[in-house]
């Protein structure tokens, strides 16, 4: 079954028609909090709020969880951006955790800036579990951002 789609991508470039834009292609991986984050996400989700389909999202107990590797992970595993998404600053569930994920994401953007890749590829975002509209705002910042970056070229 997962076949179908490359058969007919090849239909169509064998009858002169052309496959989807990469930009449609590109994906994004949101770490999202559990207390803060997660939760303004489902209840965008509830209100029927219309997300990007690019962004995929991954629930983690506290974004003070996510490491550097996560995030280089996910570039490195296809994603076009990475992004954690967590509770207000000074108001984490867990004291500190989005004070180490913030310092985890810059350490991240610096990383990707010293081997030549945009660090806006990596992104940190607060909001509380009753503001599903700064989550929807967001995710469509982070989709805008990634859509006017080039491709990112892998090894």
């Amino acid at each position: 079954m997962s076949a179908a789609p490359t058969v007919d991508r090849e239909r169509r470039a064998a009858a002169g028609g052309a496959t989807a834009p990469d930009a449609a292609r590109r994906s994004i991986v949101a770490f999202c909090c559990r207390e803060c984050a997660y939760a303004a996400a489902d209840a965008s989700a509830n209100a029927r709020t219309p997300l990007p389909p690019s962004v995929r999202l991954v629930l983690v107990p506290c974004t003070g969880r996510v490491s550097p590797l996560h995030l280089l992970e996910a570039l490195s595993g296809g994603a076009d951006g990475a992004m954690v998404a967590g509770c207000l600053v000074g108001e984490c569930h867990y004291r500190e955790g989005n004070l180490n994920a913030l310092d985890r994401v810059l350490f991240a953007q610096r990383l990707l800036a010293a081997v030549g890749v945009e660090p806006e590829r990596v992104r940190m975002f607060t909001m509380s579990a009753g503001e599903p509209g700064r989550f929807a705002a967001a995710v469509r910042e982070m989709d805008r951002a990634i859509a006017a970056l080039p491709p990112l070229v892998r090894a």
